[in-house]
C-alpha cells in the first residue's frame, strides 16, 4: 500500500472521528467529506449529502448565511463566524464556524469547514445578558438592598502596599481614564475597582462587572457589544454591557483571559468611542470607562502573547498593584478582626479574637489563596465554635491548623541524607517543586519562576513526580 493511501486513510478517520463537525466541498461545489458530527447538528443522514452539490443539498444557501459559499468564491478564510439557524429538524443550534479554501500549487481545489457546537453556552449566554440587563435597569433603591456597594472603607489594612495601592486609587476617582489593575487572585482586586467607582464622578451611573475568562471568545463579544435583529436566524436585538454601561463604568475581570481577536475589538472600541452590534450596520456612540483585571504579570502576559501590547499601553492609563496578604501579615489582625465582626452578624455568633497561637501560626503561613482564602478560613472557625464560646482556638481549624506545619516544610525534613546522591538531589527538588506549587496556589506560570525554570520544564517535572 503506498504512503499517500496511508494518509488519507488516517486522515478521513481522524476526520470522521473528532466532535467537531466537518464539511469539505471540491472546486465544484461537491461534499468530498461530511462527518457523523457536522449530520447530527444538521439534522440530515449522511447519504443526503455525500459526493452531492452542496448547493442541490441547500437550496437557499447565499453569501449571506453560507460560509462554504462565501469562501469558496472569495478564496478568503472565515474564522471563528458564530452561527444561528434551524437545522432540518426544526431545531434551533448556534455554532462557531470557520472555513478554510483549500489550495494545491496556488490553485484553489475547494473548502473546508469546521463547525463547533455551543447551542448550551449560547443559551447561557442569552440568560446571562437578560439578567445583566434586568439588573442595570432596576432602580436605585432596589440595587442597594441586592448589590453590595464597596467603598475605601471596605478596604482593610495598614501597611505600606495597601495604603499605597489606596492612594493611588483615590487619586483615579475623579477622572474617567482606564485603570489597570494587578494582583493574584483572593487579593480584593473588585474591591478597589467598586471603590474608585462609588466615590468617584460616575458613582451614580452603572457599575457592571463581567468576568472574561467565564465565557469563549464569539460568546463574549455578543455578551459585550450586543447583537442587532435580524443579525443571524433567531437574532434579536439586544444591548450589551456597553450600552448597559453607558456614563458608568464596566469591569473587565481577568482581562487577560480575553482572547487576542476580541481584545483587537475592545482596542478599536477605546480608541475610536462607539461600538457596533454584531450583524449591525450603525455605529452607536457610549461613554464608558473601563477597569481591568489581571491576575497574571501583564508584561509576563505580553511576552506569552496572551495580552496585546497595543491594549495593554490603552488601559494602563492608571497602573495599580495591590499586593498579597504574604507581603502584607502586618494586616493580618486587622483582617481577622474585620472577619470576626461580620460573621458575628451573620452566623449570630459572639467571638471576640483569635488566641495567639492561632495568629502565630497564620504569621508563619504564605497565604496562596490570599484574603480570599482567610476570610474562608475565619469563616469555616465561626461555623466550629460553640455559642458559649467567645475564642478560636487551634480546634476551631480542623484542616488548616493540622496541615499548616506540613505544607510549609523545612526542604530538608524527611530527606534521607543515606541515599545515593542522585536520590537525595530527586527528593530535595520534589519537595522544592510541591513547596513552590503550594505557595503558588497551584500557578503553574508562577511557581517556575519563582524556581527559575520555564513553565514546560516545570510542568515535565510534575508529571514526573506525579505531584
Amino acid at each position: 500500500m503506498k504512503e499517500k493511501t496511508i494518509d488519507e486513510i488516517l486522515l478521513k478517520n481522524i476526520l470522521y472521528s473528532i466532535d467537531e463537525g466537518i464539511h469539505v466541498i471540491d472546486n465544484h461545489g461537491k461534499t468530498i467529506i461530511y462527518n457523523d458530527a457536522m449530520a447530527q447538528l444538521e439534522g440530515l443522514e449522511k447519504e443526503v449529502v455525500l459526493n452531492k452539490k452542496f448547493t442541490d443539498v441547500f437550496p437557499g444557501l447565499d453569501e449571506e448565511n453560507s460560509t462554504l459559499f462565501t469562501v469558496m468564491k472569495t478564496g478568503r478564510p472565515i474564522l471563528e463566524r458564530t452561527q444561528t439557524y434551524l437545522n432540518y429538524k426544526g431545531k434551533k443550534i448556534t455554532t462557531v464556524n470557520t472555513t478554510i479554501p483549500l489550495f494545491d500549487k496556488g490553485k484553489k481545489i475547494g473548502a473546508v469547514e469546521i463547525a463547533k457546537d455551543i447551542t448550551k453556552m449560547q443559551k447561557l449566554s442569552e440568560k446571562l445578558m437578560d439578567l445583566q440587563e434586568e439588573l442595570t435597569n432596576k432602580n436605585k433603591e432596589s440595587l442597594k438592598t441586592t448589590v453590595p456597594k464597596y467603598t475605601f472603607d471596605s478596604i482593610i489594612g495598614n501597611s505600606d502596599g495597601i495604603k499605597k495601592a489606596i492612594n493611588i486609587a483615590r487619586k483615579s476617582c475623579n477622572t474617567s481614564s482606564s485603570v489597570l489593575i494587578y494582583g493574584e487572585t483572593g487579593v480584593g482586586k473588585e474591591l478597589f475597582a467598586q471603590s474608585i467607582h462609588y466615590e468617584g464622578i460616575r458613582k451614580n451611573k452603572p457599575f457592571i462587572a463581567q468576568n472574561c475568562a467565564a465565557l469563549p471568545e464569539s460568546l463574549l463579544e455578543g455578551l459585550l457589544f450586543g447583537t442587532a435583529k435580524g443579525s443571524f436566524t433567531g437574532a434579536i436585538d439586544r444591548p450589551g454591557l456597553f450600552e448597559q454601561a453607558n456614563g458608568g463604568t464596566l469591569l473587565l475581570d481577568e482581562i487577560n483571559s480575553m482572547g487576542i481577536n476580541l481584545q483587537a475589538k475592545l482596542l478599536r472600541v477605546l480608541q475610536e468611542g462607539y461600538i457596533r452590534k454584531i450583524g449591525g450596520l450603525k455605529n452607536k456612540p457610549v461613554d464608558v470607562r473601563i477597569i481591568a483585571t489581571t491576575n497574571e504579570d501583564p508584561k509576563k502576559a505580553i511576552e506569552d502573547g496572551q495580552f496585546r501590547k497595543d491594549l495593554y499601553y490603552r488601559i494602563n492609563v492608571v497602573s495599580l498593584v495591590v499586593p498579597p496578604l504574604r507581603d502584607r501579615k502586618s494586616d493580618l489582625e486587622l483582617l481577622c478582626d474585620s472577619f470576626i465582626r461580620k460573621y458575628n452578624k451573620k452566623l449570630k455568633k459572639d467571638v471576640w479574637m483569635i488566641s495567639q497561637d492561632v495568629i502565630a501560626d497564620f504569621y508563619d503561613y504564605s497565604w496562596p489563596g490570599n484574603v480570599r482564602e482567610l476570610e474562608s478560613m475565619i469563616e469555616g472557625a465561626m461555623n466550629y465554635i460553640n455559642y458559649d464560646e467567645n475564642v478560636l482556638q487551634k480546634y476551631h481549624f480542623p484542616i488548616f491548623i493540622d496541615e499548616l506545619r506540613e505544607k510549609d516544610y523545612n526542604i530538608s525534613k524527611d530527606i534521607d541524607l543515606s541515599e545515593s546522591l542522585p536520590v537525595v538531589i530527586s527528593n530535595i527538588e520534589k519537595k522544592l517543586i510541591a513547596n513552590a506549587m503550594m505557595s503558588w496556589g497551584n500557578n503553574v506560570s508562577k511557581a517556575a519562576e519563582s524556581l527559575g525554570i520555564k513553565r514546560q520544564t516545570l510542568q515535565h517535572k510534575l508529571r514526573k513526580y506525579n505531584l
